[in-house]
């Protein structure tokens, strides 16, 4: 708290004011990166009005751009999930949370879209996704995570009617 308190050019109190501990603050931070995603998912969303194939095909333009960046560290949430494994955990409660919205997201976008089996094509991708940018971290961006958007893509098609 040390650390923090003096980047945030204040003192241990006044962080201790906002954030009762350690864990809420790491909850805090993680909320925030949540509400970041959501809010790019929502302007995707807003930039296709209701044309389901257009918010796919730019969704995964911005997947590409993410699996391709030197710079990739993987999700942050998923990160944390791993550091924390206490289900009690209030970051782990932002993590289920968030988690489980982008699995829906996917499923309400894949059932828009008109897929078969939207449910289990979300399950499908989301999973990929997952392990793509884990994968990132060990093997870079020209390991296997470089098909993250082919193989997503053939999934996608794989369920059109």
């Amino acid at each position: 708290m040390d650390a923090i308190a003096e980047a945030a050019a204040t003192n241990k109190m006044t962080v201790y004011r906002h954030f009762p501990s350690k864990d809420v603050l790491v909850a805090e931070y993680l909320r925030k990166l949540a509400q970041e995603a959501d809010a790019h998912w929502d302007e995707i969303a807003k930039q296709c009005a209701g044309d389901p194939q257009m918010e796919i095909r730019i969704w995964l333009a911005q997947i590409a751009e993410c699996v391709t960046s030197d710079g990739e560290r993987g999700c942050a949430l998923a990160n944390a999930a791993v550091e924390l494994p206490e289900k009690g955990h209030p970051a782990r409660v932002v993590i289920e949370e968030f988690k489980k919205g982008h699995r829906l997201r996917l499923v309400k976008l894949f059932g828009d879209a008109q897929l078969r089996d939207p449910e289990g094509l979300a399950d499908e991708v989301f999973l990929l996704i997952e392990g793509a940018r884990m994968n990132i971290q060990s093997l870079g961006v020209e390991g296997p995570a470089s098909r993250l958007v082919r193989m997503i893509e053939a999934l996608v098609d794989s369920r059109r009617q």
